[in-house]
Formats: C-alpha cells, sequence, structure tokens
C-alpha cells in the first residue's frame, strides 16, 4: 500500500490512541511509509480547541519519536504538520518549518474568516449559507494556499463539500482556476478517504477533480486523515483504484522535503 501521510495524534484533542498502535497498524496494512502529520499549532493562542499548542510541539516531537522507537527497522516513520491557510499567516508558517527538520509539511483550508466549516459544531449554519458564495471563497482562499508555496502537500481538496452539496451547475467553474493555481506551484495534493465517511459519503476530492489534476500534471499521495488506529489506512484499496481510474499510476514519497516517486 502506499504511504499514508495524513495522520493524527491525541494533540490536536480529537483524536485517540498511542503511537505503538499506530504503528502496529501501519504495519498491518502494509503501507510503504507512514507519516504523523498533526494540527499544527495557530496563532493567536488560544486559537481554537483542535489543535496543539505551541508549547506542547516537544510533546509532538516526542510522540514521533516513540513511533520511530517501535517501528524500529520495519516503517519509515516521516515527521509532518497539517497547518492551517489563514489570513496573513505566511510568517508564522515559515517559522513553524523551522521548529524540526520536517519531512513535509500539509496546507489546509478549514476557516473561512472565523467559521471552521468542516466543524461539526457549526454544521446548522449551512442552511444560511450562500452555496456559491462559499464555494467561491473557498477555491480562491485554496488557490492562495497552493501559491504560496508554503506546503509539500495541500490536503483534502474539495472539503467545503463535507457537510453540504456544492452549488448548481458545472462544478468546474470552481476547479480549474484551483488547478491551475495548485500545477503552476508544484505541490501535491492528496486523495484522502476520510470523506468517505463523512456526510458527503466521497473521498477528498472528487474523481472530476482527481481527473483534472491529473490532466494537468499535478501529483498526489493517498491519505487516511486517520484520528485512531483503526482508521490508519482505510479504503486504501478503494482509493488506488479510484486514483488509478483519473489516470495515476504513481504516488509520492517525502524525507526532508524532497520527493520521490512509488508506484501504484
Amino acid at each position: 500500500m502506499p504511504a499514508d501521510y495524513h495522520t493524527h495524534t491525541p494533540l490536536c484533542r480529537h483524536a485517540e490512541g498511542a503511537p505503538e498502535a499506530y504503528i502496529d497498524a501501519a504495519i498491518a496494512a502494509g503501507l510503504t511509509e507512514y507519516g504523523v502529520s498533526d494540527h499544527a499549532p495557530a496563532r493567536p493562542e488560544p486559537f481554537d480547541d483542535w489543535r496543539m499548542s505551541e508549547a506542547e510541539l516537544p510533546d509532538y516531537l516526542e510522540w514521533i519519536d516513540r513511533a520511530r522507537q517501535h517501528a524500529g527497522d520495519r516503517i519509515p516513520v516521516r515527521a509532518g504538520l497539517e497547518c492551517d491557510w489563514l489570513p496573513g499567516c505566511e510568517e508564522w508558517i515559515a517559522d513553524l518549518a523551522t521548529r524540526h527538520e520536517w519531512d513535509y509539511l500539509i496546507g489546509s483550508v478549514h476557516y473561512l474568516d472565523d467559521w471552521d466549516f468542516d466543524n461539526p459544531k457549526w454544521i446548522g449554519r449551512w442552511a444560511d449559507e450562500d452555496l456559491e458564495v462559499a464555494w467561491t471563497r473557498y477555491w480562491r482562499t485554496y488557490a492562495a494556499m497552493a501559491a504560496s508555496g508554503l506546503f509539500d502537500i495541500l490536503g483534502h481538496p474539495d472539503l467545503i463539500k463535507k457537510f453540504s452539496p456544492g452549488p448548481s451547475g458545472d462544478l468546474d467553474r470552481f476547479h480549474e482556476p484551483a488547478i491551475d493555481a495548485i500545477a503552476a506551484s508544484g505541490c501535491a495534493i492528496e486523495l484522502n478517504t476520510a470523506g468517505r465517511h463523512k456526510p458527503c459519503t466521497e473521498a477528498y476530492p472528487s474523481p472530476r477533480f482527481l481527473e483534472l489534476a491529473r490532466e494537468a500534471g499535478i501529483p498526489l499521495v493517498i491519505s487516511s486523515d486517520a484520528h485512531t488506529p483503526a482508521e490508519v489506512a482505510r479504503d486504501f484499496p478503494a482509493a488506488v483504484e479510484i486514483a488509478k481510474a483519473a489516470g495515476y499510476t504513481e504516488t509520492l514519497l517525502f524525507e526532508r522535503r524532497k520527493r520521490s516517486v512509488e508506484a501504484l
């Protein structure tokens, strides 16, 4: 199975499980590599209730060290962060990039202004939102994140669909400008299987977006977004088939922010 680089730890306050249990699950799944990429701190603190604090970064690195010790030579364990793209965050992300010899950084959009739109806490707000406006804002934000050049992987591209269907009509009008920005950046995207277990019942991104990404030459990783050991590599066989159907024949591996290619 491909590497699984998007996984979490209890430090994000909505995941559970010891590092040893995650490693055991990764090995049982036959993963090429296992990566830890919990929600990075954000400023000003306290920012929200679903990420580690800046003071907990040493605890995070200790968690990764425990995972590596348990893995031994059975599976490579990579160190990453999932960083939120927020207004004015560039300097902070650049600072975080120096805090450790990371293998990769994932950039994600979870916020539109002060609304963490994928948080079940605010699911009722969708009833009052203009979907055309929300999707326009989301995809413009996603394109700006790609253009920043700060990240190696861009997370769950169409997360905006999690709790609510998209606007009517051809969604390529949202996807194509974002695809152009991602392709120009050289970033990889992830095929994130967590969406299959959310109200949208579909991996992030949609097959159509994935097809456009492949046509634009955008590289791919496959991720579970695991928040428990049982979710590591969840639905990876299906994800491999989805990727192949879109025309992908390979995924990427990362070490110290350098990439290599692995055949699907």
